[in-house]
């Protein structure tokens, strides 16, 4: 055997069965590498993007229960039924949300992120209720549990929802990478079987003076039309996609997090009139989280109007104007009213615009996901069936060569 792979037909054997080997192991290869990204559109469609959406809106349930919570407390005695129904609507909307996430939750971190806000949850509303019951029979300690409920919420479960809604969209961002990245172990074994193919045909060159060889010409030929295809059809998914800087992703990722601060400065401004303390500390709180909200919607300019931001901080300056000045009262009306110029009705206004502007960015998202995967639909199947026609194409042109020694 030894002898036989000196001579000229064992070194064109090795050669042929090398190639064809290698041709269809890189068939295989970019198969299962295009299969995998197509596999991970139908991961961001079902599972990724879902459960970042709902982390988002647990967020947002979460921080309106706190809300909501303070405003009946705020009420005095028996709050009205609307407000009740609003507050026990964030706690079901927040319910229905974790068990959403608790049902996409695919990775330990999401599980144990999920196991806490699940424990906790109830804790709180026992402490609401329980507010609840002693502000009701006048007693002063139903302010203490309405601070613990509530600091229960700003220390503990509005952060964890906010790490699980970060997490989540950072892995929307990583699985729509991964879909229009370029395959880099298609290509190298490409490059190498392109190598193996023009070292093939300087072998049978010196070895039987022979420039070319048609089967090993058209394998190459193959190769090279399947590494055009991968990287075409990879290119055509990412611009689909549309990951950039400027794209629905980023979009979405920006209004999640401008619908978190709008709602991080709602709970700096409702508490407020619960604490009925110095505004210095509150009004500082407000003011970032604002500030964040507005650099966050001006970089999507087109999503919310000027309006409705302005009206709202027009209103929060009205409020803290009439609390300054001890009026306690009017101060009142303005946090939790009802009236069209109430921060309360502002702040609804501007959640409504948010959400709009939210779930059309995530229509956005998710076709440009599910077009990317539907451009390399045949890209595994086609890539494939090229390389083993290479393969064959080798064994073919090369066996008149090996005939002439048999």
């Amino acid at each position: 055997m030894r002898r036989f792979a000196r001579t000229t037909p064992g070194v064109l054997g090795a050669l042929a069965i090398t190639s064809a080997v290698l041709c269809l192991i890189t068939g295989v290869s970019a198969a299962n590498q295009l299969s995998g990204k197509i596999a991970q559109r139908d991961a961001v469609l079902a599972r990724t993007e879902p459960v970042a959406f709902a982390a988002q809106r647990l967020y947002v349930a979460l921080s309106a229960a706190d809300a909501w919570a303070a405003t009946a407390f705020l009420s005095g005695g028996v709050e009205s039924p609307q407000v009740r129904d609003r507050y026990q609507q964030a706690l079901a909307d927040a319910a229905a949300s974790l068990a959403e996430a608790t049902a996409g939750a695919d990775d330990p971190q999401t599980r144990s992120i999920v196991a806490r806000i699940t424990t906790e949850l109830p804790a709180y509303a026992g402490l609401v209720e329980a507010a609840r019951a002693n502000n009701r029979l006048g007693h002063p300690v139903g302010s203490a549990y309405l601070r613990e409920a509530s600091g229960l919420m700003q220390t503990s479960l509005l952060p964890t929802a906010e790490e699980l809604t970060t997490s989540r969209i950072s892995a929307v961002r990583t699985d729509q990478r991964a879909i229009a990245a370029l395959p880099g172990s298609t290509i190298a074994l490409l490059l190498l079987t392109l190598i193996a193919c023009a070292a093939t045909s300087i072998v049978l060159l010196r070895r039987t003076n022979r420039r070319f060889n048609p089967g090993v010409l058209v394998a190459a030929g193959l190769t090279l039309i399947t590494m055009l295809w991968a990287v075409a059809a990879t290119l055509v998914a990412a611009q689909a996609v549309d990951d950039d800087a400027a794209g629905a992703r980023a979009r979405f990722e920006t209004l999640v997090q401008a619908r978190i601060s709008a709602q991080q400065a709602r709970t700096a401004e409702t508490l407020q009139m619960v604490t009925r303390g110095d505004l210095t500390e509150s009004e500082q709180r407000f003011a970032d989280h604002t500030g964040q909200l507005r650099q966050r919607l001006d970089s999507v300019s087109d999503a919310v109007t000027e309006e409705e931001f302005s009206a709202w901080t027009r209103s929060h300056v009205q409020q803290t104007e009439a609390y300054r000045r001890a009026d306690y009262r009017t101060a009142l009306d303005r946090a939790i009213g009802t009236g069209p110029d109430s921060t309360a009705t502002n702040f609804g206004d501007l959640d409504a615009a948010l959400l709009d502007a939210l779930t059309r960015v995530r229509g956005e998202l998710r076709d440009g996901v599910d077009a990317g995967g539907d451009r390399l639909a045949l890209s595994p199947t086609g890539t494939l069936l090229l390389m083993t026609a290479a393969a064959a194409a080798v064994l073919v042109g090369m066996w008149p060569r090996l005939k002439e020694f048999l």
